[in-house]
């Protein structure tokens, strides 16, 4: 899946879950992230704000997202 920036530099990675609907609270995001569950262009992310940027690839179960501009 793909998800725009539109007219944004970045997503912070604990609000694409949120937007996306993968997770149902932006704690419970919070959460899977500090949980080493989120990947971030191959390797595990633990920053709950990191912040994504086109050409970005966040993997979170079994959904794969780029981001685009």
């Amino acid at each position: 899946m793909q998800f725009s920036l539109r007219e944004h530099d970045h997503i912070p990675l604990n609000n694409l879950l949120k937007v996306l609907n993968l997770v149902e609270t932006g704690g419970e995001a919070n959460i899977r992230i500090t949980d080493g569950e989120v990947r971030v262009n191959g390797q595990i992310e633990t920053q709950k704000r990191k912040k994504l940027r086109p050409g970005d690839r966040v993997e979170y179960q079994k959904a794969t997202i780029e981001i685009i501009p």
